[in-house]
């Protein structure tokens, strides 16, 4: 079977900026995807490229199949990071109006809208323009706009953007399902803990390349732990005190209402957290590795980033 998208040596200038820059990348279907870099990486530019909005100076797409996603646009969902919702349109009637654009018969697109805003915390909304809402609610809409074909692709460019915690949280259960009804998620952002959370596979672009591209369990493997998190039992205890000789560990440092345990350079961790259990009971032991966050910040200033970086500059 085909990937869900294929790019091959993909470039694409903007007068003189190289916002993507020899780019290969392939997306199974089924896949989980996060495309993650700081902006200005070409995140955005890349999927518009996927999307037929922009194209490539240079380079190959194929996307499910076909040569362009124009030949497979009603099996596409997409939320840009510009929301575009119909402002002076009913909700009801913009979302009926996308749900025909991408060929689900009228009947049961009715049937199905009014079930999505429930999902979504919208009930009764349906006979309000778009413009009535604030914008985390249409973005929510716009979320809706591109799930009610039930597409097999689903492009989101920054989809947590505007959202409050408990909708950001919703709308990540959302995607999972999404996923788990076979559709292939592929979603860009700069915010790195979320990708960490959500994505089986990351993707990270510095300068318009690619400079990772593997499974998150694989990325957290090969990056050892630097240190523990520590909150005593007791919260009374002199955590500083009692763990300044454990072997294994270089620092002790109290950071964000607990305790952040450096490892010493090649330590051993099992036997350093038996030690720091045994000095003082734990209310909170965990191994911390470095975060994705860690990972980019460490590439980026070294190695193909670096490179990336003054190539962009010049």
């Amino acid at each position: 079977m085909d990937p869900a998208i294929e790019l091959t040596g993909l470039r694409k200038r903007f007068g003189d900026k190289r916002a993507v820059d020899d780019l290969d990348l392939v997306v199974p279907r089924g896949a989980l995807y996060g495309i993650i870099g700081p902006n200005g990486a070409g995140k955005s530019t890349t999927l518009r490229m996927v999307l037929s909005i922009l194209f490539p100076d240079e380079g190959r797409i194929r996307v499910l199949g076909h040569a362009s996603a124009l030949e497979a646009k009603d099996r596409i969902g997409y939320l840009p990071e510009e929301r575009g919702v119909y402002r002076k349109m009913a909700v009801g009637d913009f979302l009926l109006h996308m749900a025909v654009l991408k060929g689900v018969p009228r009947a049961v697109a009715k049937a199905r809208i009014p079930a999505w805003l429930e999902r979504v915390g919208l009930p009764g909304v349906a006979r309000k323009r778009c413009e009535e809402l604030s914008k985390g609610m249409q973005q929510k809409v716009q979320f809706i706009a591109a799930v009610l074909h039930e597409p097999d692709l689903l492009i989101l460019d920054e989809p947590f953007s505007g959202l409050d915690p408990v909708s950001a949280r919703l709308m990540k259960d959302l995607f999972l399902e999404q996923h788990a009804r076979g559709a292939t998620l592929v979603f860009s952002t700069h915010q790195m803990a979320q990708a960490e959370q959500l994505c089986e596979h990351i993707v990270m672009i510095h300068g318009g390349r690619k400079v990772l591209d593997d499974r998150l369990v694989d990325i957290h493997a090969r990056n050892v732990p630097r240190a523990l998190r520590f909150e005593p039992l007791d919260p009374r205890a002199d955590v500083a005190a009692a763990l300044a000789d454990v072997p294994g560990l270089d620092r002790v440092v109290a950071e964000d209402g607990g305790w952040t345990l450096g490892l010493a350079p090649g330590a051993d961790v099992a036997p350093t957290v038996q030690a720091v259990a045994a000095r003082l009971a734990p209310a909170r032991l965990e191994v911390r590795r470095p975060s994705l966050e860690d990972v980019f910040v460490e590439i980026a200033t070294d190695g193909a980033g670096h490179r990336a970086h003054r190539e962009e500059a010049a």
